[in-house]
């Protein structure tokens, strides 16, 4: 279809994964577009739909199947015109298949987005920050694997403090414990070798920032948010 912007495209934003994320994510598309007026900036249609059945427990087995929602999600938007799709959630993309299998306009993955960095970074131990479904899944490790790198992960306690302090994040909490819990988190893995972090989890930048981290840290919000705004400005070669 015919964009606003005579040579963007029409971004469909798969979202409600966790709310305030995908808040976040829509104020950083709008810092990162170069505007001055209202119809510089690109167009967005959002499905924030926080209603999605719990991803961990989906990818676990002991859940609902998130799934079909998800490619329901995908429809509506490629109906309602988008070119192209994004998702704002990593755990979510473990369902990256079902929701291409349905829609005839790109998926872009955000596993692929964070991937395109790391594999131009000479970092080879790589710390992944990210919830149990997402690990689970395997979504990092196996990408980080293929491209020759190592994938360094939390103990299971470890594991478990960081789904608590998550889970406080998405009700809403901001707290100087958060933020020290996380950044001890991330010292974690650095002290275990890791040359480069990942924030899997798109709730991380809510609280933690590449200052916080005695390495480098990749946001994955970040790196969609570049890409989604190149898309829809027409300024990323990519098939959309």
């Amino acid at each position: 279809m015919a964009a606003d912007h005579p040579t963007g495209k029409v971004a469909g934003i798969l979202g409600g994964m966790g709310p305030e994320a995908t808040v976040d994510f829509m104020a950083r598309v709008l810092a990162a577009t170069p505007a001055s007026t209202d119809q510089e900036h690109i167009h967005m249609l959002v499905d924030h739909n926080p209603h999605i059945p719990n991803r961990h427990a989906s990818i676990a087995g002991s859940g609902p199947d998130a799934g079909p929602a998800l490619a329901a999600m995908a429809q509506r938007l490629e109906r309602a015109g988008a070119d192209f799709l994004v998702m704002v959630c990593n755990t979510a993309h473990a369902y990256t298949g079902e929701i291409r299998a349905v829609v005839g306009i790109p998926f872009v993955s955000i596993i692929d987005v964070v991937m395109d960095t790391v594999s131009a970074h000479p970092a080879r131990r790589v710390g992944v920050m990210a919830a149990d479904g997402c690990l689970q899944a395997g979504l990092y490790q196996q990408a980080l694997r293929a491209a020759g790198r190592e994938p360094l992960l939390w103990n299971h306690s470890e594991q478990a403090r960081f789904m608590e302090l998550l889970y406080r994040i998405k009700s809403g909490e901001r707290s100087a414990d958060l933020r020290s819990g996380l950044q001890s988190l991330a010292a974690s893995l650095a002290f275990g070798g890791a040359e480069l972090l990942i924030a899997g989890c798109t709730e991380i930048p809510l609280l933690l920032q590449a200052a916080d981290t005695g390495v480098e840290l990749l946001s994955s919000t970040d790196l969609l948010v570049a890409r989604t705004v190149a898309l829809a400005r027409g300024d990323y070669a990519a098939a959309v």
